[in-house]
């Protein structure tokens, strides 16, 4: 009844000045605006638990663990809230671990190859099942999951999930596969060390050794488990996942996993078609039809079946671990597959070669890749205060053509918290980098859940070490345990400090998703400001962002406890493409409603502009119609 009386008015209006007309280009512009994409990584086990015990190595028992439950609507709404778009729930496909499942039909899991009691989420064990440590009750461990995908859409988060290309858990079993479907390994030919079709390298002949431990490493920190007798029965041995050949592999290997084979023999001949010259600027459709007559290897086969099965499953999306591990063609092949089931499928790649970042994207039909060789080791040195903010454009150049498919972050599972001692100490020092990532393209922005309340992962959660929040143990993560304040998510038992620094992301990231701007045009006015602006350094970052409706500018002071006042210069073409003619102009601050002028010159724009140390502006000109 209201949506009918909203219409009758509307002809009213329309009859009148056109106000229907005017009102859906609105709603038109206000939907298409919020195109940035802001990631939640969450390590799926550690997220609802609310142990705060955190004995190392403690079990399951001793240390708890987070459920698929804990993601309740208030939970999913606050994540929402917070800015976020994209929810990647890391840890999810079943993986190799040290509890007790098996009046589950669930085997268990030697501890000799596994790593921490809980596990490696990288070490995959059944690619068709979650990992049981997640359910309330083991046996709907899948159904668990589907209602929290579920729960995710209907807060309007899309979801994302893991697959490990390069390698599986060394005692894959695949217990839950749809009918049909065959397990790695199940029919593999192991008196060859390599066959295309096999699903992993073999060394005929030789046994599996365990590690020799050093280091005063031991499984399970020295405690008493039954599996533990120093063998684990392999016969042949398998290659171990980062690549080793040998059947004893080191401590420092990846000796819980087997490197899967994708028709690369050993001495470097690939059994698969290459993709034509040129192929790079072809789209996934025509990858797609590319590789329907060719011949693939066998694992190219079960990798995609797997992506699919999860994409009917209702899975928004994949990150896909140590990409570059894996050829390129078997990607074109796979993510081809996948955006022919659902063209917004979003497809995330660990790739730490920028000299292969273009292949990844073009031939392997990739839609983003971790910037952290460039831009967060950038940012990381710029923090701890022997880099410069003259590296940034430097670091955005070499990119231009592919900024946008650039994932951005300052944290993730793999690098140590802000906070932490080993990194800079202080979550604060992440603001104006947090600012400048956000803001300055229009490439996909992550954090990591526990770095918008200052997270130092200090503990000794036992084989993980701190300043990395453990992707091991069971354990608990105390400043998030603070927000999530017993399962209320209200931030109740926060410090005063914390509630502050998520406000800041909340304000932030919302400013990210909600400013057309940011979707439009970038241009960094550092330089500039570096060789025109009187007390302007390289402690200190600047840049617009503008669309035909919009104009921003930002500016950053990376300095800890230094202030910076100066008269911030808009270069005369920028004026003019903004085409802006009034002396004057009303700044507002998206942050905190700052206010600010920009005086025109002589055709030049001019900010005063006083920044506290650590502080951000993000300017939004008004401008009068």
């Amino acid at each position: 009844m209201i949506k009918l009386k909203n219409a009758i008015l509307c002809v009213i209006l329309l009859s009148l000045v056109g106000a229907c007309s005017n009102t859906k280009k609105m709603e038109n512009k206000k939907e298409n605006q919020h195109s940035k994409i802001v990631i939640y990584q969450v390590f799926t086990r550690l997220f609802g638990n609310t142990n705060t015990t955190n004995k190392p190595w403690g079990t399951i028992e001793e240390n708890g663990v987070g459920k698929f439950a804990d993601f309740t609507d208030k939970a999913l709404e606050e994540i929402k809230e917070l800015g976020i778009t994209h929810i990647w729930y890391t840890g999810v496909p079943h993986h190799a671990l040290v509890n007790d499942y098996t009046a589950y039909g669930i085997s268990n899991d030697d501890p000799e190859v596994v790593k921490g009691r809980a596990g490696s989420p990288y070490a995959v064990k059944d690619y068709y099942n979650v990992n049981p440590d997640l359910a309330t009750d083991p046996a709907n461990r899948l159904e668990e999951f589907k209602q929290l995908i579920d729960r995710s859409h209907k807060h309007k988060l899309k979801v994302i999930i893991d697959i490990v290309p390069n390698h599986v858990a060394r005692n894959y079993e695949g217990i839950t596969n749809p009918e049909g479907v065959e397990s790695f390994g199940a029919s593999d030919d192991v008196s060859v060390a390599y066959n295309k079709d096999n699903s992993f390298y073999y060394n005929p002949g030789e046994a599996f050794s365990l590690p020799d431990w050093k280091d005063g490493y031991s499984p399970l920190g020295g405690a008493e488990n039954a599996l533990i007798d120093g063998k684990f029965d392999e016969n042949p041995a398998k290659w171990t996942g980062n690549g080793s050949r040998a059947s004893k592999p080191d401590q420092n290997d990846w000796y819980e996993t087997v490197k899967v084979n994708y028709g690369v023999s050993p001495d470097g001949h690939r059994d698969f078609d290459t993709l034509p010259e040129n192929f790079n600027q072809e789209s996934y459709k025509k990858h797609f039809e590319f590789w329907q007559d060719k011949e693939v290897p066998a694992s190219w086969i079960k990798f995609r079946d797997i992506a699919l099965y999860w994409i009917d499953y209702g899975v928004d999306g994949f990150r896909y671990d140590m990409a570059e591990m894996v050829p390129v063609e078997f990607w074109s092949y796979m993510n081809s597959a996948i955006k022919m089931k659902n063209p917004d499928a979003f497809l995330m790649a660990e790739v730490y070669n920028p000299d292969r970042y273009r292949d990844y994207l073009h031939l392997g039909k990739m839609d983003y890749l971790y910037d952290k060789v460039d831009m967060y080791d950038s940012l990381k040195h710029i923090m701890k205060g022997y880099g410069w903010t003259d590296h940034i454009p430097v670091v955005r150049n070499k990119f231009n053509d592919i900024e946008h498919n650039m994932l951005y972050f300052l944290e993730n599972h793999d690098e140590q918290r802000i906070a932490s001692p080993e990194f800079v100490g202080n979550a604060e020092t992440a603001k104006p980098a947090m600012t400048m990532l956000a803001t300055i393209g229009t490439s996909p922005l992550m954090i990591y859940f526990g770095q918008e309340v200052g997270e130092p992962g200090a503990e000794d959660a036992g084989f993980g070490d701190p300043s990395r929040t453990s992707i091991f143990d069971y354990i608990g993560v105390p400043t998030h345990q603070r927000w999530m304040n017993g399962g209320k998510y209200d931030g109740g038992q926060s410090t005063a400090e914390e509630k502050e620094l998520r406000d800041f992301y909340k304000r932030l990231l919302n400013v990210a998703i909600s400013n057309e701007a940011l979707t439009g045009e970038s241009r960094e006015i550092h330089y500039y400001n570096k060789d025109h602006t009187e007390n302007y350094d390289h402690r200190v970052f600047s840049f617009v962002r503008y669309s035909e409706d919009q104009k921003l500018i930002v500016v950053s002071n990376f300095d800890t406890d230094v202030s910076h006042e100066f008269e911030l210069r808009i270069p005369k073409d920028i004026i003019s493409k903004w085409n802006l003619s009034e002396e004057e102009y009303e700044l507002n601050d998206l942050l905190y409603q700052q206010k600010g002028k920009l005086i025109l010159k002589n055709g030049e724009g001019f900010i005063k502009v006083s920044l506290a140390p650590l502080e951000s502006f993000i300017f939004e000109l008004s401008i009068n119609e």
